[in-house]
């Protein structure tokens, strides 16, 4: 491939035609797969991002001509594999995504050899298992199941079980089942009134995520009292399901399409009315985003949705602007090792968390941008679970230098593995805060 400029333009997506035959056909992906894999081959900046493209360039650098297109098309899968659909090549680094001629769209080519190997029953049990979060929440909430449940991610003798019949690594953090979900136990809202003049939406509509609802609603009753805090109304949504993201990074594109059609026509009334949609968990956020549109681009309840959407700190950020957002604090939160999750950065949202909790007076936030290597389900199975750590080493180390009074990050899961990550290297240790509950200190309510 004859050497070109990268584009100096913003990047752009091109809709996902993944209702079409001819996005699951093998040949062309293994085609188009040549044709970026030839590209990338000759570029390699994205070497340290994750295992896909080391494992790629291996392959290339194993055969005799040194040339990607003498890679076995047999061994593209080893690839696909190690790809967690984070976006960062995409989003930071490669040069020549679209507008550009040779329009690379790497994820998004992943996605569609995955989508492939779904649609003919190539996925192991386990991962579909572990991509159906809102069932597994669902039965996790029967208090003697969320108690056994429990009883085993403690257990060593039983991980090891489980890593024999599932291949879930037996040494990688899991979430624990709340016994109580947030859903069933937030507050109502004591504000009701939304004022005139308002430039960001003066009410919001909480989609609580699989994550918040039935592992972790600690940080959900954190939101609902910094919204009530500044006095901003809230609901939550009527009702809601997965948001898709565990399927998307299966390939699992029909489950995809059958949440959403459970989750937008409920959150459809919310953003036609006006309320600011929002949710803790960044991959969500990003689901409804920018994911959905991608894939159901003529459809305007999904487009009306997507402009609803908030990140909390984003939100929070705009607030501020309009001169709304209280800062009333109570408590300094001292050094603050903050990790920006991929999925946060590729929004495109900037430092809005960083910005946030810097409004706190005597608080020093140190910001680490890198992946963190756990994304999602990749990095609690066992055949990748040892990637996982190695791609995030960079930021266990950075996050723990110099000693924090908090690690956090906005994506729960990367600071859990974060936290895994510090400790196993011996790098100290700090409490790891959701940057939500860090706000809610500062206030002190």
């Amino acid at each position: 491939m004859p050497h070109k400029e990268g584009s100096l333009e913003a990047p752009i997506r091109h809709p996902l035609d993944w209702q079409s035959e001819a996005f699951y056909d093998p040949d062309a992906i293994d085609k188009e797969l040549a044709r970026v894999f030839d590209i990338c081959a000759g570029c390699r900046r994205c070497v340290s991002l994750c295992g896909a493209f080391p494992t790629l360039f291996d392959l290339v650098d194993e055969t005799d001509s040194g040339e990607a297109h003498d890679v076995d098309r047999q061994s593209y899968s080893k690839v696909v594999d190690q790809c967690y659909l984070c976006d960062l090549c995409y989003m930071t680094k490669c040069p020549y995504v679209p507008p550009h001629p040779w329009n690379v769209d790497f994820p998004h080519l992943m996605l569609r050899a995955k989508a492939a190997k779904f649609k003919k029953g190539e996925v192991p049990l386990r991962d579909k298992v572990l991509s159906s979060t809102d069932a597994l929440g669902h039965f996790a909430g029967i208090p003697v199941v969320t108690q056994t449940v429990n009883a085993v991610n403690r257990s060593k003798p039983a991980r090891g079980l489980l890593e024999s019949a599932l291949g879930v690594d037996k040494n990688a953090w899991l979430p624990e089942f709340a016994p109580r979900k947030f859903r069933g136990a937030a507050k109502p809202s004591p504000s009701t009134a939304v004022r005139d003049g308002e430039r960001t939406p003066g009410k919001v509509a909480i989609y609580a995520t699989c994550y918040v609802n039935f592992n972790e609603p600690g940080i959900g009753h954190d939101l609902l009292a910094l919204l009530a805090h500044n006095d901003i109304p809230y609901v939550l949504v009527a009702s809601e399901a997965c948001c898709g993201m565990p399927l998307l990074e299966q390939g699992n594109l029909e489950g995809v399409a059958a949440k959403k059609a459970k989750n937008i026509p409920v959150l459809t009334r919310y953003a036609r009315d006006g309320y600011a949609i929002m949710a803790a968990i960044p991959s969500c956020v990003l689901m409804y985003k920018h994911e959905l549109p991608l894939m159901f681009p003529e459809d305007e309840d999904v487009r009306a949705v997507s402009d609803a959407f908030w990140d909390p700190f984003e939100y929070f950020v705009s607030r501020h602007r309009d001169g709304l957002l209280k800062t009333d604090f109570k408590r300094a939160l001292g050094k603050i090792s903050y990790h920006v999750p991929c999925h946060g950065r590729v929004q495109n949202l900037g430092r809005k968390t960083y910005d946030t909790l810097s409004l706190v007076p005597d608080t020093e936030v140190k910001i680490v941008e890198r992946c963190s290597g756990h994304a999602g389900t990749f990095g609690v199975k066992k055949e990748f679970h040892r990637m996982a750590m190695k791609i995030g080493a960079p930021v266990f180390k950075a996050m723990a230098e110099p000693q924090p009074a908090f690690i956090a990050s906005d994506c729960q899961l990367a600071g859990h593995h974060i936290a895994q990550g510090i400790e196993e290297a011996g790098l100290g240790s700090a409490p790891l805060a959701h940057p939500l509950t860090l706000l809610r200190k500062a206030y002190d309510i």
